[in-house]
């Protein structure tokens, strides 16, 4: 027997080491790679710019109050958001939740009406003829604008508030409905016609399913503006909401506790925003625009 044939023999007899079965350790790694690589950045950002305002507004000449102070004269209204004294002395929570329902009632509003109409006018000739003109009109009116109307014909802030919020957020649902539906692909319209497809099948098998980025797209913008408008609907309107909170406190002077709610603010607009590319990305599979 040659050395060869017996370091063969003696590699073939030894037996194969098991692989260890990965620890759970080992599958989280990644993901917790891939989170510090995204949350570092803005951290090391957010840090830096805390710093050069806090250097900034420390100065004696300065007109608004640093950091620091913010946490001394708000930590009640940091660390309890949800406090409840009475009538309108509620905690910054109660007041985010107060706007959040009104537009949550006016987008799902202004989501039916846009994406119906945007469907009407990007699927018909002369609904686009008809209508797209006085769209164009309509939305270039600033949002605000709306609200003394609203006022006259509901003479109630809550509708009015939730008027203001529907037709600022209805034009870029409706514009971007009907740009998907006139930008389903030729090829989809010749199977339809081929297969001879009924128009409800069309819609509901053809055009939709096409459109649905556009469509998520005018959703995501419409969103984005609903809380606009509510913010500054509510310094008009008044009563319980997160913008008559911000207007109280500058009347009141209280600067620390405006720039804490500009803080919320900007949160819940960036987790309203979050929450729509993910139901964007589920419903499309991936298609819409990131």
């Amino acid at each position: 027997m040659t050395d060869t044939t017996i370091s063969a023999s003696i590699a073939a007899s030894t037996p194969t080491p098991l692989r260890r079965a990965p620890t759970l350790a080992d599958r989280m790694r990644p993901h917790v790679q891939h989170a510090l690589a995204v949350a570092i950045p803005p951290l090391v950002l957010l840090a830096l710019l805390v710093g050069a305002w806090e250097w900034a507004a420390s100065g004696p000449n300065a007109s608004l109050p640093p950091p620091s102070k913010v946490w001394e004269d708000a930590n009640e209204l940091i660390l309890n958001p949800f406090y409840d004294r009475g009538g309108l002395d509620k905690g910054l929570g109660l007041h985010l939740f107060a706007s959040l329902q009104r537009v949550a009632v006016g987008f799902a509003l202004s989501a039916v009406a846009g994406i119906a109409l945007g469907l009407l006018v990007g699927s018909s000739t002369l609904a686009m003829r008809a209508l797209d003109p006085l769209f164009q009109v309509l939305r270039t009116v600033p949002p605000l604008a709306w609200l003394p109307l609203a006022l006259a014909a509901f003479r109630e802030a809550q509708p009015s508030a939730i008027f203001v919020i529907f037709i600022t957020a209805v034009w870029p649902i409706i514009i971007n409905t009907a740009v998907g539906v006139r930008n389903v692909p030729q090829d989809y319209r010749n199977v339809a016609r081929v297969i001879r497809l009924s128009h409800p099948d069309w819609f509901l098998r053809i055009v939709v399913p096409a459109a649905a980025p556009y469509i998520f797209t005018g959703l995501r913008i419409g969103v984005g503006l609903s809380w606009l408008a509510i913010i500054a609907a509510e310094m008009l309107t008044g009563g319980v909401g997160i913008g008559f909170f911000v207007w109280d406190a500058w009347n009141s002077s209280n600067l620390s506790d405006i720039i804490v709610a500009l803080v919320y603010i900007g949160l819940v607009g960036f987790v309203l925003d979050r929450m729509m590319a993910l139901l964007a990305r589920v419903v499309t599979r991936g298609t819409s625009v990131q």
